[in-house]
């Protein structure tokens, strides 16, 4: 059975989002496949640690991020469901992810 999109086909709109009335479930930490990795381009050349892969809904997603900005003692942002992390955490990150039980790995060169 397929869902309903509200008979929505196509938008131009980079910013359109469907509505549902199902709410999104974060799953499990163990369940997560995080990629940690370094990005360079499109930044003036700073560094910019990111984290991609999380499923689930945008306050649990904030969460981590507070809780990464916190450890790293960094700037940085939640969006398009990725953690943008100001600075080159790669490691530490990693670490506290692995404690905290996420499965995560290093991505890129």
């Amino acid at each position: 059975m397929k869902k309903r999109k509200g008979g929505i086909v196509y938008s131009t709109n980079p910013d359109f989002q469907y509505e549902t009335d199902e709410p999104i479930v974060s799953l499990p930490n163990n369940q997560q496949q995080l990629r940690v990795m370094l990005d360079k381009k499109q930044r003036g050349g700073k560094k910019v640690t990111l984290v991609i892969g999380f499923v689930g809904n945008e306050s649990d997603l904030q969460e981590l991020g507070k809780r990464l900005k916190n450890l790293c003692g960094t700037g940085g942002t939640v969006k398009s469901n990725e953690i943008m992390l100001q600075g080159d955490f790669r490691e530490k990150v990693l670490q506290q992810l692995l404690k905290e039980g996420f499965k995560a790995k290093l991505a890129g060169g």
